[in-house]
């Protein structure tokens, strides 16, 4: 018997999104954003999380959302990605969501080849429909590259 995919499921606009529950570290507030010189439009910039410092991306500029206003639903869901630490930026992170492989449909029944190659399926929920991420593709292996760029040199070496 197939296990049900567990996901995190992530609110960006009015779109239900969903992310393996293994990639997930913790789901906090928004907290103080340093931002950082010359990043992408999508970098926020960096935050200390109990004293590491991580790269947050809002995932909804990412995602080509023009209209995003600060709201106290926002979180930033921190995440691991290739031994690296990222949090993301999203409207709202719900529940963990259990899906079966039978409701899932493959993204090339969806969306055409090349199109949105981030997206790894359409999970069928109930009433709605949830956007599987590949979180690795979303932040392609240069992107993550960059991102560890931005994060500040550890304090003995500023001294």
């Amino acid at each position: 018997m197939t296990r049900d995919l567990q996901i995190v499921g992530l609110r960006i606009g009015r779109e239900t999104y969903g992310v393996p529950i293994s990639l997930v570290r913790e789901i906090v507030r928004v907290p103080e954003i340093t931002a950082v010189p010359n990043a992408q439009k999508y970098v926020e910039g960096v935050i200390n999380l109990r004293g590491k410092i991580i790269s947050v991306v809002d995932l909804r500029k990412r995602f080509g959302q023009t209209d995003v206003e600060p709201d106290k639903k926002n979180r930033v869901v921190v995440v691991e990605l290739e031994n690296r630490t990222v949090g993301l930026i999203v409207n709202a992170a719900s529940e963990v969501l259990k899906i079966p492989p039978s409701d899932i449909e493959a993204p090339g029944s969806v969306f055409l080849n090349g199109e949105n190659d981030y997206v790894t399926g359409v999970g069928k929920l109930k009433n709605r429909l949830v956007i599987l991420l590949d979180l690795n593709k979303v932040l392609k292996s240069s992107e993550v590259c960059h991102l560890d760029e931005l994060n500040v040199a550890p304090v003995e070496h500023l001294v």
